[in-house]
C-alpha cells in the first residue's frame, strides 16, 4: 500500500465533501465503488505499469482508495494505491481530483457580521459563531468580553484593509485650524505641562509607567478598559522577572505573592504522524521557559498602587482620540467612555503602549506597520477537566495536534495556574493580508470546537473564568532603524513597537527582558529634553540575534490563497525543534529566550540543512525571492553586528569612564553612545545588564549605574563568542 495524495480541504463540512466525491466526481477509467468515507477505483491487473507482476502484487487488489475524515474543524483527504506498482493513469486521476476539489471547496475568509444598534452581541453572532456565543454566555462578563473581542477584530481589520491611508491621530501643531488654535494657546502659556509622561495603554504600559514614576517623573496612564482587566495571562521565568526586582519595582516577597503556579517542566511537540522520518522529533523540554504563571490581577494592581504612591495618576475607561504636538508639549484628546466627556491632557512625552491595534503604530509605519501577526484566543478554565487530563506540574509551551487547517497551522499553549486553573491558548502565525487579516471570532469557533480533540474534556462541565485574546504583531526587521517607533514627543513600546519573541511571541517577556535598557535610555532623553523623533527613535529594543529568526516565523505561515502539503509546517517545526532537543538545555533555553548567539545559530542552521535538505526548498517556496533577499540582509547585519560586538566590547566600560565629562557637554552624543553600548550587549542577546535601583522610596537609577552593569557583562566576554 502506498500513499499517493494527502491534501486538506478547507471546510468543516466533511459530509459535503464526501457527497461530492461519491456523487459528482467522475474519472474516465476504473470502476467506481462507493465506500463509507469516499470511494474506490478498481482496475484490471493489466493497467499496472509493470512488465511482470510479483507474486505479492498479484495478491493485492488493483485499486485506488479515496477517503476523507474531519478533525480540527476542517476536512482531510488521502488516496492510497494498494498495489506496489503505479497504475497507468493514477497521476492524471490525482490531478483531476485535486483540481475539482479546489474549485468546489476554495479557501474562504469569513467577515464577522455587522451588529445592528438594537442587537446584542450574542444575537448578532449566534448564526455564524454558535459555539462562541454559547460558551461566552457561560463566562462572567461574557457579553462585555465578546464585545471587546469583536471590537478588537474590527479595529485590526480596518488597519489592515487601509494600511497605506491609516487614520491620522498624531498631528503637528500646523496641521489644521484646531491644531493652530492649540499652538496659539501653548505659545501664550508659560507653564510647563502638568505631566512628564502620558502612557496610552494600561497592560504593558503600567509596568513601564510605574518604573518611571518611581524615578520621580510625573506620570499619567490612560486605559480604555477598567484598570486591571487583561485579555491575556502572563508567563515568565524567574531569571527574566529578576530584572523587575533589580529595577526596584518589586520586592522578592511581592514577586512570590503574584506567582499563581510554578511548574516543573514545559513541553514543545508538533504533530508528526504524516511526516517523513527525518522530520519527526522527540519532545523538547524547557523547564525554565515560561514556567512561572503570574496572577496578572495582582501584578497590575501592585503596579497601579506603586504608580499612585509615586504621585502618578490613572484614567481608566478612557479612550485615546488623537494627540497634537506643539512646542514643549504634546496634547492628548481623550474620551471618558461612561460619560462620553472629552478632555485635553498635556505632557512632555506621549508613550504608545496600545498594542497591535494602536492607530499610532499604523500611522507611523503606513503600509508596513507589521509583517506578521499571531491571532490568539483562549480562556482561563477554573475547573472541570478530569484529573488524568493534565498534570499541573507541567506546561505545554508549543504544541500542535494536527496538520494545516483551513490555511493555518494551529498551535496550542497550556499553562497551569492557581489551584485547578488552566490557561489555554490557540494561535497561528499569519501573514498580514487585506483579504485575510486573521479572525479572532473564527479562531474562537475553532477553539471551542477542537479543544476536546486537544485535551480530552466535556465543554459543558468546564467552569470558565475569563477569555483571553488578542493580536500579537511581528515585524521582520533587517536593521535597527527600519521601523519608525517615534515622532516628536512620542515613542512606542511593547507590542505597539513590535517588541516580541519571534518564536513564542511573548510581548510581556520581551518587554521585561529589555525594560532596563528602555528605562535608562528614556530617562536620559527626558533629563536632557532630547524628545525629537531622531532622539526617541534610538529608544528601541532591537536585537540583531533575533532579527534572523523571523524566517522561522515566515516558514510557519500559509500564504493567503495558497494550498500547501498539510504536513509541511509541522515537518519544518519538527526539524528545527528536533535539533534544539539534541542541544544542551542551556542552548535551547537561551535560543527560545532570544539570547541565542551567532555561533549557535549557524551551527543549528547547518544541522537543519543537513538533516532535512528539503527544508531549504520549502523555505524558498514559502518565503519567496523577495523575503529571502531581505533575510540575507538580516543575516549579514547579524554577522556584522556580532563581529562589531566582539571588536568593541570595551565600549560600555569606556563610556562609563567618560560619562561625567561627556554627558553634561554633549547630551545628544551621550544618548547615542548609551544606545550603542546597549546594542553591543542587549542587542546581541547577551545576559541581561541589570540596572540596580535603590530602595522603595529613593531614586537611585542612573546611567552610570546601568552602564557599569553593561560593562561588567561585556568584560566577561574574553573570547570571540558573538
Amino acid at each position: 500500500m502506498k500513499e499517493i495524495l494527502y491534501i486538506e480541504i478547507p471546510t468543516p463540512n466533511v459530509a459535503a465533501v464526501r457527497a461530492w466525491l461519491q456523487q459528482q466526481f467522475e474519472f474516465k477509467s476504473g470502476e467506481k465503488v462507493i465506500t463509507p468515507d469516499g470511494f474506490c477505483l478498481r482496475y484490471p491487473k493489466a493497467t499496472l505499469q509493470a512488465a511482470s507482476l510479483s507474486e505479492t502484487t498479484e495478491k493485492l487488489p488493483s485499486e485506488l482508495s479515496v477517503f476523507v475524515w474531519s478533525v480540527q474543524r476542517t476536512t482531510y483527504l488521502k488516496v492510497f494505491r494498494w498495489a506496489s506498482q503505479p497504475i497507468a493513469d493514477e497521476r492524471l486521476m490525482v490531478q483531476q481530483l485535486t483540481k475539482g476539489l479546489r474549485v468546489q471547496f476554495p479557501n474562504q475568509y469569513p467577515v464577522p457580521p455587522a451588529i445592528a444598534p438594537e442587537q446584542s452581541i450574542f444575537e448578532a453572532l449566534a448564526a455564524n459563531y454558535p459555539k462562541t456565543v454559547k460558551y461566552f454566555q457561560d463566562m462572567p462578563n461574557g457579553e462585555y468580553d465578546l464585545n471587546r473581542a469583536y471590537w478588537w477584530e474590527q479595529r485590526w481589520r480596518e488597519g489592515v484593509k487601509n494600511p497605506k491611508q491609516p487614520k491620522q491621530v498624531i498631528f503637528a501643531a500646523s496641521e489644521g485650524q484646531g491644531q493652530q488654535d492649540a499652538e496659539t494657546a501653548h505659545q501664550s502659556s508659560t507653564e510647563s505641562p502638568p505631566y512628564d509622561l502620558i502612557y496610552i495603554g494600561g497592560a504593558l504600559g503600567v509596568v513601564h509607567a510605574a518604573v518611571m514614576a518611581r524615578l520621580g517623573y510625573r506620570v499619567l496612564l490612560i486605559e480604555r478598559l477598567p484598570f486591571g482587566r487583561m485579555n491575556r495571562e502572563w508567563n515568565i521565568s524567574r531569571d527574566e522577572f529578576q530584572s523587575l526586582i533589580d529595577l526596584g519595582l518589586f520586592t522578592p516577597a511581592e514577586f512570590e505573592s503574584m506567582i499563581a503556579r510554578e511548574y516543573v517542566d514545559g513541553f514543545h511537540k508538533f504533530f508528526d504522524a504524516n511526516n517523513p522520518p527525518q522530520c519527526k522529533a522527540p519532545v523538547l523540554r524547557t523547564p525554565t521557559v515560561l514556567n512561572v504563571a503570574l496572577d496578572t490581577e495582582i501584578l497590575l494592581r501592585l503596579c497601579g498602587d506603586k504608580l499612585k504612591a509615586a504621585a502618578g495618576e490613572i484614567l481608566d475607561e478612557t479612550e485615546f482620540i488623537r494627540a497634537e504636538v506643539a512646542g514643549d508639549r504634546v496634547t492628548v484628546l481623550a474620551k471618558h467612555l461612561p460619560t462620553q466627556a472629552t478632555q485635553k491632557l498635556e505632557g512632555r512625552l506621549l508613550v504608545d503602549a496600545m498594542g497591535t491595534a494602536s492607530p499610532i503604530a499604523w500611522q507611523l509605519n503606513g503600509g508596513r506597520a507589521f509583517d506578521s501577526v499571531c491571532p490568539t484566543v483562549g480562556a482561563v478554565v477554573e475547573s472541570g477537566f478530569e484529573p488524568q487530563v493534565w498534570d499541573a506540574h507541567y506546561g505545554d509551551v508549543l504544541n500542535s495536534h494536527g496538520d494545516i487547517s483551513r490555511g493555518r497551522q494551529l498551535i496550542w499553549e497550556l499553562f497551569p495556574g492557581a489551584n485547578d486553573e488552566l490557561t489555554i491558548y490557540l494561535f497561528h502565525y499569519h501573514q498580514v493580508n487585506a483579504e485575510n487579516p486573521g479572525s479572532l471570532l473564527e479562531m474562537y469557533e475553532d477553539f471551542f470546537t477542537i479543544l476536546p480533540e486537544y485535551r480530552r474534556c466535556d465543554l459543558s462541565k468546564l467552569k470558565w473564568r475569563k477569555p483571553t485574546f488578542g493580536y500579537i504583531p511581528g515585524h521582520f526587521s533587517t536593521s535597527g532603524s527600519d521601523r519608525q517607533i517615534a515622532f516628536d514627543r512620542l515613542v512606542s513600546i511593547g507590542d505597539a513597537a513590535s517588541l516580541q519573541s519571534p518564536l513564542v511571541f511573548t510581548g510581556f517577556g520581551s518587554l521585561v527582558r529589555n525594560l532596563s535598557r528602555l528605562t535608562d535610555l528614556l530617562d536620559t532623553a527626558l533629563r536632557h529634553d532630547l524628545l525629537k523623533a531622531k532622539h526617541l527613535n534610538q529608544i528601541r529594543a532591537y536585537q540583531s540575534n533575533i532579527s534572523v529568526t523571523w524566517l522561522f516565523s515566515k516558514g510557519m505561515m500559509v500564504p493567503t490563497g495558497q494550498f500547501l502539503s498539510p504536513q509541511k509546517v509541522n515537518a519544518m517545526l519538527n526539524t528545527f525543534f528536533g535539533i534544539l532537543a539534541g542541544e544542551s538545555p542551556t542552548v535551547a533555553d537561551s535560543f527560545i529566550k532570544d539570547r541565542g548567539s551567532w555561533l549557535d545559530f549557524n551551527r543549528m542552521a547547518i544541522k537543519a540543512a543537513w538533516r532535512n535538505p528539503s527544508l531549504l526548498l520549502w523555505i524558498w517556496q514559502l518565503a519567496g525571492a523577495k523575503d529571502l533577499v531581505r533575510w540575507l540582509g538580516s543575516y549579514l547585519n547579524f554577522t556584522i553586528s556580532a563581529l562589531i560586538s566582539w571588536l568593541f566590547r570595551w565600549v560600555p566600560g569606556f563610556a562609563q569612564q567618560i560619562q561625567p565629562w561627556l554627558e553634561p557637554r554633549y547630551p545628544a552624543v551621550w544618548l547615542w553612545l548609551l544606545a550603542q553600548s546597549y546594542a553591543l550587549t542587549y542587542g546581541m542577546g547577551r545576559p541581561l545588564a541589570r540596572i540596580k535601583a535603590g530602595g522603595e522610596e529613593g531614586r537611585s537609577l542612573t546611567p552610570s549605574t546601568s552602564l557599569k552593569s553593561v560593562a561588567d557583562v561585556s568584560s566577561t566576554k574574553a573570547k570571540f563568542d558573538p
